[in-house]
């Protein structure tokens, strides 16, 4: 007998506004409203959507020196990370894989830490066992939204005028309509946007504010799957687990070069090796020609026919206006350009490596 799944604050807003529940990550979330996938996707890229994402784990992290201790789990220079800045990471293991995505914000008297939903009973212990003196306190009566797009700086801001002047990565604490509140410049959507904890009491009412903008409509989670892959953003569980290591997912860039000099974090002999010589397979773009979308486990073959990966991710992307996937193929394959073939239900399909992302990154810097 499993759990019955868990309920967000904005449970019965989201049954209110018509929303398609289902089981993800142990937690009733929207796929969808009444507007549709593509129409909730379309809103995100050129008004602004609101997601509910009070599944992800909020986690506080107080001690001294947490940013140096955080340095021994994670290959991200966070001893250096600026007050009110966010940075992406990941936790890897000893053979360099990744163990899950986070994004930590220096909040000055103490690190501010969002984990994935359905990995937060592995690193909240994992954090607990490794930081040293640091207190490790999950917290459990906040929600989690993010209003994305274009217009989510008139969205946010109008009820909230600090959020105008913050940039992309930047964290503060500000009133919104008497509550205080946790706002981050930054999101999955690979359009400006913010993410905005909100004490459990007050996050249905703050957020019928913000979708009260003309511009603001709610969106489910396969818009966020659409929006995100069109953007290159990787998904934990689909491009990258315990097995892929940072570099062989492209994600490098998320490795400040001090690091990747000195090490010194779990796995840092195959990365760095994987940084000197290349890693033995990468994550590409792929852009299928026909209108077919290739999905997860998708085989992918070289245009001779030999098996040189597989998908890991796939949908039909609208801003595209087509299908749009993401997986490894073996090197030295993985020039953008290449043509390859998709093996869909047993047939071959025409596809070609493309460079990441498939959209512009809309984030104010």
């Amino acid at each position: 007998m499993t759990d019955a799944p868990k309920r967000t604050p904005l449970y019965d807003l989201h049954v209110a506004l018509g929303g398609k529940m289902v089981d993800f990550a142990g937690w009733e979330m929207p796929v969808q409203y009444p507007m549709g996938i593509m129409g909730e996707h379309k809103q995100c890229r050129e008004k602004a959507a609101l997601f509910d994402v009070s599944h992800m784990g909020q986690v506080i992290l107080r001690g001294d020196n947490v940013g140096e201790k955080l340095e021994a789990i994670c290959p991200q220079a966070y001893a250096t990370l600026k007050e009110g800045k966010a940075r992406y990471g990941f936790f890897t293991n000893e053979d360099g894989g990744i163990m899950d995505d986070l994004i930590v914000s220096n909040a000055g008297d103490h690190y501010f830490v969002v984990v994935n939903a359905a990995l937060r009973h592995q690193d909240i212990p994992h954090m607990k066992a490794h930081l040293d003196g640091v207190e490790v306190t999950e917290i459990f009566d906040r929600a989690l939204v993010a209003v994305q797009g274009p217009a989510a700086e008139n969205v946010v801001g109008d009820l909230c005028p600090a959020a105008r002047e913050m940039k992309f990565m930047e964290t503060i604490v500000a009133d919104i309509d008497g509550v205080e509140c946790r706002l981050s410049r930054l999101g999955y959507t690979g359009e400006d946007g913010y993410e905005i904890s909100i004490p459990d009491a007050d996050a249905e009412r703050i957020t019928k504010l913000f979708l009260a903008h003309e511009d603001c409509e709610p969106a489910g989670l396969g818009a966020r799957d659409s929006l995100r892959l069109e953007a290159g953003l990787c998904l934990y569980g689909n491009d990258i687990d315990q097995s892929t290591s940072p570099i062989e997912a492209s994600l490098a860039w998320a490795i400040q070069k001090r690091r990747k000099e000195e090490g010194g974090f779990p796995g840092a002999d195959r990365i760095q090796k994987e940084l000197a010589e290349g890693a033995a397979k990468k994550l590409v773009g792929i852009k299928p020609s026909g209108r077919a979308p290739a999905r997860q486990h998708v085989e992918i073959q070289c245009a001779e026919g030999n098996t040189i990966g597989e998908i890991t991710s796939g949908c039909f992307g609208p801003t595209v206006g087509g299908p749009v996937a993401m997986g490894y193929v073996a090197a030295p394959h993985g020039k953008v350009g290449e043509q390859v073939k998709l093996i869909i239900r047993g047939k071959a399909h025409d596809a070609e490596i493309v460079a990441l992302p498939f959209v512009t990154q809309n984030y104010k810097r």
